[in-house]
């Protein structure tokens, strides 16, 4: 990881100059340089994985500051889940003359609008965590998308809960050969939600374990919302027939295990597996504990380092191709890896911005 950090720093340093040199008729280019504007609109800050991303933006901000030499303005936009809100934001970074705007959207289907505003006023746009539909990325060269691919997520969450139960087979209670198990997903229109929940089961039928489902529900990627659903099915009767918890995110298998907690089922104390994805500081800690068995590593250092670096060469007018690993022209897409007690330390300290 920090090889990683070392050759992101270089590579943006080395944008920055062919763009400049590149560029030096620009008027516009000229100046950018020289203060770097971004703007970032949050589809929502109590999201704990978004908080944490823009919180490593902040961080990598500075840093860069000293190694380009350049001022760099981060303004974040809280759009408190509301479109209306977010659309408001966008357009006065617009009518400020930011350099860069990067949206992580409330609504992914509002993506040719808000590309269409970017692209009157030349100002280059990078969507993050939230993937636009493609058509409307490519209605512009100088929209781009950051983040992940939601199937690799899926599929190692999957893959994480079949290496559980060949290291303790008695994650399969009452010994039928197949897993009960309960699904909290994010957003019903979220495609990550989407692709989360259908390849994470894929993975474990493939690998040659039946999957019986016993209840699922959207919590919104909330933890409150979580916890609700899950106390709801325990007060059910479900708590003793349910083998694995399977969520989308951290933060919602962190509300299940409040819920199970309560009701003394902990995976410690025979109740089910948890698994998240994310990799955010509390569910590492809950993977210390015990509580939470692993999660997939949605890595918001190096997402935030590429959002800002890509910004910075952008805003001289340079192309993110030479410098990241840019694919169909405008995406660049992370790994994700699998995080367990067998491997939390060596990744938690990779994982720092600095």
């Amino acid at each position: 990881m920090r090889f990683w950090k070392r050759t992101i720093s270089l590579l943006i340093m080395t944008g920055l100059f062919l763009s400049i040199c590149g560029c030096s008729d620009n008027k516009k280019s000229s100046q950018s340089i020289q203060t770097i504007r971004i703007g970032i609109a949050a589809y929502r800050m109590d999201d704990a994985f978004i908080s944490s991303l823009c919180d490593n933006m902040e961080q990598y901000a500075k840093k860069q500051e000293s190694l380009l030499g350049k001022k760099i303005i981060l303004t974040i936009a809280d759009g408190k889940d509301n479109q209306s809100i977010q659309n408001d934001q966008v357009d006065n970074f617009i009518n400020q003359a930011y350099n860069v705007i990067c949206v992580n959207e409330v609504d992914r289907t509002v993506s040719a609008v808000i590309i269409d505003k970017a692209q009157r006023a030349n100002i280059p746009v990078i969507f993050f965590n939230r993937e636009p539909v493609q058509a409307d990325l490519q209605m512009w060269n100088k929209a781009y998308y950051v983040g992940t691919d939601a199937k690799q997520s899926g599929m190692l969450q999957g893959q994480m809960v079949l290496d559980a139960l060949k290291r303790n087979p008695s994650i399969d209670k009452n010994g039928d050969g197949k897993l009960q198990y309960v699904m909290l997903e994010g957003e019903p229109v979220h495609q990550d939600s989407v692709l989360r929940t259908e390849y994470s089961v894929k993975s474990i039928t493939d690998g040659g374990v039946p999957m019986e489902k016993l209840a699922n529900a959207s919590a919104n990627w909330q933890r409150n919302q979580a916890s609700s659903k899950m106390q709801q099915w325990l007060d059910s009767g479900l708590g003793n027939q349910i083998e694995v918890v399977i969520s989308n995110n951290d933060d919602m298998a962190l509300g299940a295990i409040e819920a199970l907690k309560k009701k003394n089922l902990l995976y410690a104390n025979g109740g089910p597996l948890v698994v998240g994805i994310d990799a955010i500081e509390p569910a590492l800690d809950a993977i210390r504990d015990g509580s939470l068995y692993g999660t997939i590593k949605n890595d918001a250092d190096a997402q935030a380092e590429t959002i800002v670096g890509m910004a910075c060469i952008l805003s001289a007018d340079g192309d993110p191709s030479q410098s990241y690993p840019v694919t169909d022209g405008q995406y660049v897409r992370l790994p994700h890896s699998i995080i367990t007690a067998q491997n939390l330390e060596s990744n938690a300290s990779s994982s720092s911005v600095g």
